[in-house]
């Protein structure tokens, strides 16, 4: 089932949907911290909209797997344990490095365009030091790499982990940024040369890098 099927059904009027497109905008760009509480109140104060929507939006957004939401005690950005990030960032790795290997194999004029563009755009956020924009164009990256790859079904597999896992990449793309976006560039040259083992390697490490810092930070080993 696709996000946006899952969207539609969560939801019952254009106003919730707006809501949960801005909410979802946010935990992406990393404007909440994981384990940070999500007051209705508070949220549709800022918002200027009534409670029903933005309780349809925490609802949908609870089955996307963004946040948890308990009895007592509302809603949280979703928290993952060391060994639920560890096991993860694992399966996303590997799909991430197939991915680009599809991409590399099957790489047109398009995805060379498509790729290069967001690099650019990339590069003028980190010379502004717009971090949030540059969360922004990190999901956008792994969109169109995960579209070039061609592969549909991988492609939403791949959507879904990042989903999991949003709200921790988007805090540790603000510290390795300069990094993440060399990364980047590695991985669309691989793609536009045509070399499939190095796009696919390079992939995989850029996955298992930062992985590695998100486990870190959460208090785990990087096992």
């Amino acid at each position: 089932m696709t996000r946006s099927r899952r969207t539609a059904a969560g939801t019952h009027s254009p106003l919730g949907q707006r809501v949960v497109d801005a909410l979802r905008k946010a935990l992406f760009s990393g404007s909440y911290k994981p384990g940070e509480r999500l007051v209705e109140d508070r949220l549709a104060s800022e918002m200027g909209v009534s409670r029903v929507p933005v309780r349809e939006a925490l609802r949908v957004l609870a089955a996307e797997g963004l946040i948890d939401i308990a009895p007592r005690r509302g809603a949280t950005v979703t928290a993952l344990s060391s060994v639920a990030a560890r096991d993860t960032i694992e399966v996303r790795a590997t799909l991430e490095g197939l991915n680009a290997r599809l991409a590399a194999r099957r790489h047109s004029p398009a995805t060379a365009a498509a790729l290069e563009s967001v690099l650019a755009m990339g590069g003028r956020a980190m010379a502004k030091r717009d971090a949030r924009t540059l969360n922004t164009l990190n999901a956008r990256f792994h969109d169109v790499l995960a579209n070039a790859g061609g592969n549909a079904v991988l492609a939403e597999i791949m959507r879904t982990l990042r989903t999991r896992t949003t709200s921790f990449f988007a805090e540790m793309s603000r510290k390795r940024a300069k990094e993440t976006w060399e990364e980047h560039a590695a991985i669309v040259r691989a793609v536009i040369d045509g070399d499939e083992a190095l796009a696919e390697l390079l992939a995989t490490r850029h996955v298992v890098n930062a992985g590695a810092q998100v486990i870190a930070a959460i208090g785990g080993p990087a096992q």
